[in-house]
């Protein structure tokens, strides 16, 4: 395991992308005031997310899976290690894989406004 970083994540990340549209599933950390003005400062665009539906959070269903398999086993000197394979991992991606995470999406939301906003099943 590695020292954590002092430095909260928003003054770590040196220039964040701006016009990001982002999906999150409106847990307290969030939700935070400060997070949301951060959110508003880049101006990223948040997705709607309906509560208890977990399954249209493509990075519960279709990354956290992949990244975890590909992560398991390794042991990081560093957080810096731990970041370098991480931008390794997403640069070696190929664009089917996040393709079909947004299609997925897609599919799944039209399932929950087919169901009107009850939970979703995959």
């Amino acid at each position: 395991m590695f020292a954590q970083s002092t430095k909260p994540f928003q003054a770590r990340l040196k220039s964040p992308l701006r016009g990001v549209v982002l999906q999150h599933d409106n847990a307290t950390p969030h939700s935070a005031n400060l997070t949301q003005q951060w959110l508003q400062r880049y101006s990223w665009e948040i997705l709607p997310h309906p509560a208890h539906s977990p399954d249209l959070a493509p990075s519960d269903f279709h990354l956290f899976g992949p990244l975890k398999r590909h992560l398991g086993g390794m042991a990081f000197e560093t957080e810096d290690d731990l970041i370098s394979e991480l931008r390794n991992w997403f640069d070696n991606l190929d664009v089917d894989f996040f393709r079909v995470g947004i299609n997925s999406l897609l599919s799944g939301w039209q399932k929950c406004i087919d169901l009107h906003g009850d939970y979703v099943e995959k």
